[in-house]
């Protein structure tokens, strides 16, 4: 990850006067930026104040410090700029920085001459929408004429599924980078939480392919970072078909790379226009995406070009530290999170390469593939400005198996759906290895890819095998442990359920009992455990016993492991 001041060097180029053309018609949408955090109620070290527990436990695993960028914008700040009659649309703590929306520009002077104000910048303007601008409308047309055309090939695929088995025809992206047999070990994304950061997720709350995720209470919660709210079910469907990807669960027809994991659906992206806010809106979510304990983040989004030209991006600023969302993402890595990026759809246009944030060095950036594992020529080329591999490695993109507007099958191209496959088998991945970093998982997905020694600027290093990923994570962890163990009890003191890591060197059934201290026994389960990995067991039903200290025992038929756990 790049040096914390770049944060500093950026904000210092686009605060002060305004730098972008100013526009007559219209509300707008300027960026403010603030001097410090200065007299704030919160303090880096009651972070559970600003922090879900979810978040504090994803940073204590991975033993990340709590900094002063994690302590929230200083609400009185914002206050005395709301109080000038304007809209304040979202915060960055971060960078220190809040989005808002003034139908008078004038007041943009008044603002700037706050002692605590350190500048701003035009970020978006607003124009009254036309039929002729209705992209939800026009995405409609588009996705039910090509619905029309695939109606009889899925037909035809479907009455094939069969053969397909459980991923319906989803087999082929699922298998070609190892994902069924993580699946078949029980690594499913479990207790895994990924947030999707993209343009709306259309008709989530309806279609039937989601119904598992929902009725599981899976689907964590939602929050629209482009008009406030929570509401993004009757936006754009570009989220929602890339959620299918992962979260899709109807066996025989569709089964997404992590069926069981958490999600939270972050719409960030506004599909009607191109400005500069739209990064701002990603970093925001990334905040929140971070706050609320995600582990992994999808984004299938990027960006070069804007409305304004003024504020576009050029090949020179790809260099993992430029552009504002490109920081932002790489932020969001040092927070212990996993971020998925797809690498973007211009390999056979006249830019040709990534955009932001694809090019940051703690990206995982994703290229596309056809069924054959062969370079999808529209998939967005590297390297980065300063010569790094881009993208890292690639999955099948180009007719991946995804979920449309209108609850079907169907297929479609784009490095919008090689990512979210990814990431989701990423949530499996580290399902298998909960005490692995972030970083650790990202290394083990490239070395585990068909041509790690051998890198280009097309498919980066190739396409990975999970099951080898899986491998190299074991490996490292057999260097660390060589008899089985308990190895972690999570947390401890408990209140809900309880987690236990369980270190194994062979596949087997072992039995896990509670019992309170004075010998009676209030829970046992037997349990298949799988070899040269941390095997992660949720004691959900230790919910129902009541307060006080027991001890948790593994008996593997040779030995009894035992741990003393106490229930608050």
């Amino acid at each position: 990850m790049k040096h914390p001041i770049s944060i500093f060097l950026f904000l210092a180029f686009i605060v002060g006067k305004p730098m972008f053309a100013q526009v007559t018609a219209g509300p707008k949408k300027y960026w403010i930026t603030f001097k410090d955090k200065s007299n704030s109620p919160y303090s880096i070290n009651t972070p559970e104040q600003f922090l879900s527990e979810a978040a504090l436990k994803r940073r204590q695993l991975q033993n990340i410090p709590i900094k002063e960028n994690d302590l929230p914008v200083n609400q009185l700040y914002v206050d005395q700029i709301q109080n000038l009659g304007v809209q304040v649309i979202s915060r960055s703590k971060w960078f220190n920085a809040i989005t808002i929306q003034v139908e008078d520009s004038s007041i943009l002077s008044t603002i700037n001459n706050l002692p605590f104000v350190n500048g701003y910048s035009q970020v978006a303007r607003l124009k009254a929408k036309t039929a002729a601008d209705d992209f939800m409308a026009d995405l409609r047309r588009v996705a039910e004429a090509t619905e029309a055309k695939q109606r009889k090939a899925n037909s035809t695929q479907t009455k094939s599924a069969a053969n397909s088995g459980i991923y319906g025809v989803a087999n082929v992206q699922i298998e070609m980078i190892g994902g069924s047999k993580l699946h078949e070990m029980g690594f499913t994304g479990k207790g895994m939480t990924i947030a999707v950061l993209d343009a709306g997720f259309y008709n989530v709350d309806q279609i039937n392919h989601f119904d598992s995720l929902r009725q599981s209470g899976r689907l964590l919660g939602t929050k629209d970072f482009v008009q406030g709210g929570t509401q993004v079910f009757e936006d754009n469907s570009h989220g929602m078909s890339v959620l299918s990807t992962m979260a899709a669960n109807t066996p025989g027809e569709i089964v997404g790379t992590a069926p069981q994991a958490n999600y939270w659906l972050l719409r960030t992206e506004e599909a009607a226009t191109e400005f500069i806010i739209e990064e701002y809106n990603w970093v925001a979510g990334a905040e929140f995406a971070d706050s609320v304990g995600a582990w992994i983040i999808n984004s299938s989004l990027g960006y070069t070009r804007f409305d304004d030209t003024l504020t576009s991006h050029t090949y020179n600023q790809l260099d993992g530290n430029t552009t504002p969302i490109t920081i932002g993402a790489d932020l969001a890595a040092s927070k212990g999170i996993l971020v998925v990026n797809s690498a973007g759809n211009s390999g056979g246009d006249a830019w040709r390469f990534i955009g932001a944030p694809a090019d940051g060095d703690s990206v995982l950036t994703i290229g596309a593939v056809n069924s054959e594992r062969a370079y999808a020529s529209f998939s967005s080329r590297g390297p980065t400005v300063d010569g790094r591999i881009k993208p890292n490695v690639c999955a099948m993109g180009q007719q991946s198996v995804l979920v449309v507007s209108s609850g079907e099958v169907a297929r479609s191209n784009g490095t919008s759906f090689s990512s979210p496959i990814l990431a989701g088998m990423a949530a499996c991945l580290w399902q298998a290895h909960p005490t692995a970093s972030a970083m650790e998982i990202f290394k083990a997905i490239e070395q585990s890819a068909d041509q790690y020694e051998n890198p280009d600027d097309m498919k980066g290093f190739g396409i990975p095998d999970f099951m080898e990923a899986h491998s190299i994570l074991a490996r490292t962890q057999l260097n660390q442990t060589t008899s089985d163990s308990i190895v972690n009890v999570f947390p401890n003191p408990f209140i809900e359920g309880l987690s236990l890591e369980f270190f194994s060197t062979t596949e087997q059934e072992i039995t896990v009992t509670v019992h309170k201290l004075s010998g009676k026994r209030v829970y046992e389960e037997k349990i298949k455990v799988y070899p040269f990995v941390n095997n992660l067991i949720q004691l959900e039903k230790l919910k129902k016993v009541s307060s006080g200290t027991y001890t948790v025992s593994v008996n593997n038929g040779k030995n009894v492991f035992v741990k003393r756990i106490i229930k608050g």
